[in-house]
């Protein structure tokens, strides 16, 4: 049986709770109970106690302890850590039993001084007994996790009619303001009062107002620039906001995980709060929490925008503006990925591999056995902002690194940092990394084709050409240009402009964005994610150019696509690969050659029939053609198959003078051809 139970007390009324149970143990165990508590003291804004407060608490504490009705005494302590003082206090006193309550200690630090009790458990040589000392009716659950979240059901109907009427109730006001400036004489900002009030409306408005910020061909520049600034004014959560959100994804008091976690905010987003930590490791991290409520809230706002988009997107006077219900679309999974703490995990790992072939470029390692939906874990990158790099011949090289990486990640890959903005960037070890890979943009190979062309028709000054490529990526192709000429007489007045100016000053950024203006202005709807690629790349090499003025960005861009097509080929060197494919081209040109003989009557099948008179002689020509074009392509393959496998060591010498002579007997058996007919 215990000789002696200590029950630790703040005072408060659920303290007393532990206090109750307490005593009832110790008088059905016959044991001494000593009453303890500890004053904070030298802690966060928590001063020592002055000698009267502590006279004032033992003297509080010990008439507390003659009216239990059991042999009981009172300890005081001062200290700056209450869990270990606790368990320091136990073990003086050879307690056997150490009683304290699950709900904490009045004025707790969250963050300084943890969950007490859990740490009392952990650090107490004793039995610990934690009292439920919580409120049995009116307990809340975790902030900002609906019922109907945790159990994977949609949002109700009730709610999304609370959330608009919420809405218009912010629009409305936010019209009556600006009526009544207009209205008063004053000067009217509207880009700041919209900014103000997509703030207002949570975290969907505020993503939609920073996809705007892209779009500059939709709003103008100072709404455009306004907008940008969104997310740099949230007000932060506090600590018992981010302490309740982190306990409910890991499932345990972040004491079990954190040797500590630093109160102020790294940064506040619309969606997310950052802070740094320090695991039980000794590791140091940044944690990145999901702001309670914000899943619930952003799906609410989708539903209700979808539902406008479905009844107002198609109406012309709209649809002639922008593409409602794909903005909508790609609004919706921009932040399904923002929401979704696994999915910039995700891209954090397959960014790191975009990133492998560069030395001086890499990613933060994500800790994934802590990471979940609402809660990301990653390394800390200690550093300094990359604009505050030190110069030298690192500077320089991770510069030229960044800016090839970029062709790499947009061009190459179709998977790029969305938001490389200088704060996203730090310089540690001689090393870039690239943080908060929450906003990424992705691009088909189609575009990506398509935007490579369009640099180099800007560079050669080709605006018909640069007009056509645009024209291919707006819409799927089914652009329509009222007056095609003014269209390519624009885009020709943007090419002059840049006439006098050095490659390397040129800021593709500036001019993928431009040449979205100007299409906008011929009602050529252009996809989102090329106004995107656009405010990245205008980004990067803004960066870039700080670093290393001297890049020039199409010489960059002209030798990345001249080691990727040396890459590319130097894979299909390989035999079997290289076998698969000319055989493939054969298999292409024979059918070709028996379809072109089936159309001129050489060979049985359906037949073309066009009755135009004086072409009697059409059949024999397009028979003679299909057979020159089918030895043209034949040599053409077998040539070009002789110089792939010369340059190649791992191909056996005679496959190219194999190739080689194929090519040159037919090109033999062609020009005998040509002398015997006379072409």
């Amino acid at each position: 049986m215990p000789r002696r139970v200590m029950v630790a007390t703040d005072g408060s009324a659920t303290a007393q709770r532990a206090v109750g149970w307490a005593t009832k143990y110790a008088v059905s165990a016959g044991a001494e109970l000593i009453l303890v508590r500890i004053l904070v003291s030298g802690i966060g804004d928590s001063a020592t106690p002055a000698p009267e407060e502590v006279e004032k608490a033992r003297a509080g504490l010990e008439d507390q302890a003659a009216g239990l009705g059991v042999r009981a005494r009172a300890l005081v302590k001062t200290a700056s850590d209450p869990a270990l003082a606790i368990a320091e206090a136990a073990e003086q006193e050879e307690v056997d039993v150490l009683v304290v309550g699950n709900v904490g200690m009045r004025g707790r630090k969250q963050f300084l001084l943890g969950n007490v009790p859990n740490r009392v458990s952990h650090n107490a040589q004793c039995t610990v007994v934690i009292v439920n000392t919580a409120p049995a009716e009116g307990s809340e659950r975790t902030p900002g996790v609906s019922r109907a979240r945790a159990e994977g059901e949609d949002v109700s109907p009730d709610d999304l009619f609370a959330r608009a009427w919420y809405i218009a109730r912010i629009l409305g006001r936010a019209g009556i303001d600006a009526a009544w400036s207009d209205r008063a004489g004053g000067r009217v900002d509207g880009a700041r009062r919209l900014r103000a009030t997509l703030e207002e409306l949570g975290p969907t408005f505020a993503k939609l107002g920073q996809i705007l910020s892209t779009r500059p061909d939709l709003l103008p520049p100072p709404f455009v620039a306004e907008l940008a600034t969104l997310q740099e004014h949230v007000a932060p959560l506090t600590e018992a906001e981010v302490v309740a959100a982190m306990e409910h994804e890991l499932g345990v008091p972040w004491e079990d995980v954190f040797r500590s976690i630093q109160p102020e905010p790294l940064a506040a987003g619309t969606i997310a709060q950052v802070h740094r930590a320090t695991l039980e490791s000794g590791a140091a991290v940044v944690v990145k929490v999901q702001r309670p409520g914000a899943e619930d809230e952003i799906l609410a706002d989708l539903g209700l925008l979808r539902t406008f988009a479905e009844k107002f997107g198609a109406r012309p006077a709209l649809a002639r503006v922008f593409d409602l219900p794909a903005m909508v679309e790609h609004l919706t999974e921009s932040l399904s990925r923002e929401v979704d703490f696994r999915r910039e995990a995700l891209n954090m790992e397959r960014m790191r591999g975009i990133l492998e072939p560069y030395s001086r470029l890499d990613v933060p390692r994500v800790y994934q056995e802590y990471s979940t939906r609402r809660l990301l874990v990653m390394e800390e990158i200690p550093g300094v902002p990359l604009l505050e790099a030190p110069a030298g011949p690192a500077r320089r090289e991770a510069a030229a690194q960044l800016l090839e990486a970029y062709y790499r990640q947009v061009m190459g890959e179709g998977f790029f940092h969305a938001d490389p903005h200088p704060g996203n960037l730090k310089w540690w070890n001689e090393t870039i990394y690239l943080l908060d890979l929450g906003m990424v943009g992705e691009v088909d190979a189609g575009l990506r084709r398509l935007m490579l062309l369009m640099l180099f028709a800007f560079k050669q000054r080709d605006a018909p050409f640069l007009s056509d490529l645009i024209l291919l990526a707006a819409s799927a192709g089914a652009a329509i240009v009222e007056n095609l000429d003014g269209f390519r007489q624009d885009l020709a007045g943007m090419i002059e402009k840049y006439r006098d100016v050095r490659l390397q000053d040129i800021e593709l950024g500036t001019v993928m964005q431009e040449m979205t203006l100007i299409a906008g202005r011929h009602n050529v709807r252009l996809p989102a994610s090329l106004a995107l690629v656009g405010k990245a790349f205008a980004q990067m090499q803004m960066v870039t150019a700080a670093l290393a003025p001297d890049l020039d960005p199409f010489e960059t861009a002209q030798s990345f696509i001249r080691r990727t097509t040396v890459e590319r080929l130097w894979h299909e060197l390989d035999p079997e690969r290289l076998i698969y494919s000319v055989q493939k081209t054969q298999l292409r040109v024979e059918t070709l050659v028996e379809r072109l003989q089936v159309i001129a009557g050489a060979r049985p099948g359906e037949r073309l029939q066009v009755d135009v008179p004086g072409t009697e002689h059409v059949s024999a020509a397009i028979s003679t053609g299909a057979y020159q074009l089918s030895l043209s392509l034949a040599i053409v393959g077998s040539l070009l198959a002789a110089g792939m496998t010369a340059a190649s060591p791992r191909v056996p010498r005679w496959v190219p003078s194999l190739a080689g002579g194929v090519g040159s007997a037919l090109a033999a058996r062609l020009i005998a051809y040509w002398r015997r007919t006379g072409v």
